[in-house]
């Protein structure tokens, strides 16, 4: 089974547009969570354009009153980011190394270029007793110095998955599974999660061929599609895939 956790930056996204507080970011949260979410993630990015860092304890506490539901907080791991995180203490933090002005994620971390950095953040916060995953590409070239940066998990950035899925599937995960199977000979205690782009049509078959996942965050699909399905029979349909 893999978790799977609701991003829910498009739902601020649309709150924030109108200047009001709709949708509620607690309530659409809660209402995930209610329909079969297993966790819920954010992205506040430094000009607070859909989630808000004071969105963070909102949120928090909300996942607090589930026993098994868990809060993830994603973004770049500058100062102000570490603190807030530090102070909200998520269940689990993804560092990304996107800049400020990115429109979304769009590649993961070098670990040979930013090996120090990343190892002094990570330290950081799992000496706050926050579990840490990274955005990591599907190459292992990027994946020197895991050993020192020592972050729990990993995150497959899944953008290139998509993007050649329906041209050809096989060829799309084969990556993903070369990187997998490097971290289970290399690092066998670094688990794996994997986000971006995946949607209803994709997410089964990546998850078949690599069942080691432990948890997908799922945001920008899951609300389109709860414009067609409703969002309790969106939630069910991905929990469904999930499950098997």
């Amino acid at each position: 089974m893999t978790f799977l956790s609701v991003n829910v930056n498009k739902f601020a996204l649309i709150r924030n547009a109108r200047d009001a507080d709709l949708p509620n970011l607690y309530n659409i949260s809660k209402k995930c969570i209610e329909y079969g979410a297993d966790g819920i993630t954010v992205h506040p990015r430094p000009d607070e354009r859909h989630a808000k860092f004071s969105d963070l304890k909102i949120l928090k506490n909300l996942t607090n009153e589930y026993e098994k539901v868990e809060f993830n907080i994603e973004g770049y791991p500058s100062d102000e980011f570490i603190e807030k995180v530090i102070d909200v203490s998520p269940d689990q933090v993804t560092l990304v190394p996107d800049p400020p002005e990115a429109l979304t994620s769009s590649f993961g971390w070098d670990c040979e270029k930013n090996k120090d950095f990343l190892m002094e953040v990570i330290k950081r916060l799992k000496d706050n007793n926050i579990r840490v995953s990274i955005f990591i590409n599907p190459s292992t070239k990027t994946l020197s110095n895991l050993e020192n940066i020592k972050p729990d998990r990993v995150e497959l950035y899944t953008y290139d998955y998509a993007k050649n899925y329906q041209n050809d599937k096989i060829l799309a995960v084969a990556p993903y599974n070369e990187v997998t199977k490097y971290l289970e000979k290399e690092f066998p205690n670094i688990e794996l999660n994997a986000g971006h782009d995946l949607n209803l049509d994709n997410l089964d078959f990546i998850l078949k061929n690599i069942p080691r996942i432990k948890e997908v965050s799922i945001g920008h699909a899951l609300v389109c599609d709860a414009i067609d399905f409703g969002l309790k029979e969106t939630v069910n349909k991905y929990k469904q895939i999930t499950q098997r």
